[in-house]
């Protein structure tokens, strides 16, 4: 039989996909982040973006908690890790990093949720773990002290930018505080001593960033005054 003599032009074919990588599919998990936010992350979704099927995805990433940590690793690589080299009080330096690790959370909370059971485990996070280590030490905390620290820091930033990044995204927050402050004010004496002695306008008082900067002072120096306890004797 004569050999076809079709014009290989004519012949469909479908251009190469990209190769798929974990990088290329973090990438594509915080494009629809920003665009359908994070519940919209799913693995089948990232496979219709990458023209694959959700199994594929799995070889690069386990599950969707490596996927979020995967993520926040991704968005970390924008803290400004400068103070710690910088001059200056070296609390004010740690809380300068502090918090600009929780503007990155507050500004996607649902990835603030995960970072509370599942941390990342790449170089940004790293980074900034060794950044508040080399100012904890420039203070004077021992080793071990320090190491506790960082887990009580972090968690602070953390939780607040997972619980004050989900009130603004789902309530009318100014409402909720106003009514709030209402009710403290109408709350009986006798029965609230100690609320009304104090009074509702200096419990609501401060802004979400005073507050969080006094929280990460009062860690601070309560790890200075504070010593790690000594393990327990074992039998």
């Amino acid at each position: 039989m004569a050999p076809s003599t079709r014009p290989a032009g004519n012949r469909r074919e479908r251009p190469a996909k990209p190769a798929l990588t974990r990088a290329g599919i973090v990438d594509t998990a915080l494009r629809v982040m920003a665009a359908e936010g994070l519940d919209r992350v799913t693995m089948r979704r990232l496979a219709q973006e990458l023209d694959t099927g959700a199994a594929s995805l799995y070889v690069y990433v386990r599950n969707t908690a490596e996927l979020h940590a995967a993520m926040l690793e991704e968005l970390l690589g924008q803290i400004d890790l400068s103070p710690v080299t910088a001059d200056g009080d070296w609390q004010d330096r740690l809380v300068q990093i502090l918090t600009s690790y929780t503007a990155i959370l507050f500004g996607h909370p649902g990835l603030a949720q995960s970072a509370l059971v599942t941390r990342p485990n790449g170089p940004a996070y790293f980074g900034l773990v060794d950044g508040v280590l080399a100012l904890l030490a420039a203070g004077g905390i021992p080793g071990g002290r320090a190491a506790w620290a960082v887990d009580l820091l972090l968690h602070l930033a953390t939780s607040a930018a997972a619980e004050q990044g989900t009130r603004e995204h789902a309530i009318d927050t100014q409402d909720e505080d106003e009514a709030l402050l209402a009710a403290l004010r109408d709350a009986p004496a006798g029965r609230f001593p100690h609320l009304a002695a104090i009074g509702a306008g200096e419990l609501m008082s401060g802004g979400g960033a005073e507050r969080l900067s006094w929280g990460f002072h009062v860690l601070i120096n309560g790890v200075i005054q504070t010593p790690r306890p000594e393990p327990e004797a074992t039998s």
